[in-house]
């Protein structure tokens, strides 16, 4: 039987759990918290590997139990989008913001 790393797990079952969604999914003035950061290893990411783009996410601090809002959305396309993140704002592409699984709060889950 092969056993999968954490990554190829991730890229074999996509789909966040009940209540989560990806943060490039996310709607404007939806809120909650991170989740989970995993970059796709299987994706282009404009030339950085995967485990560099993870690295950059976390420093930027897109870590699990932080709080999230998208509060900006680009005109073309939706993109880029801006996220309220604790006490920051911050700018990404919704090709990296789909490596973001939030758990979003009651009020944007009903939406």
């Amino acid at each position: 039987m092969d056993h999968l790393t954490p990554a190829a797990a991730l890229a074999a079952d996509p789909q966040p759990a009940q209540g989560e969604v990806r943060l490039s999914q996310a709607r404007l003035r939806d809120r909650g918290v991170i989740g989970s950061v995993h970059v796709r290893p299987d994706v282009d990411h404009h030339g950085l590997s995967a485990e560099e783009l993870e690295r950059r996410l976390l420093e930027l601090g897109f870590v699990e139990g932080a709080a999230i809002e998208v509060i900006h959305e680009g005109a073309i396309g939706r993109d880029p989008i801006a996220v309220r993140l604790d006490d920051m704002r911050v700018a990404l592409r919704r090709h990296d913001a789909a490596d973001v699984v939030i758990r979003l709060d009651a009020r944007s889950a009903a939406r």
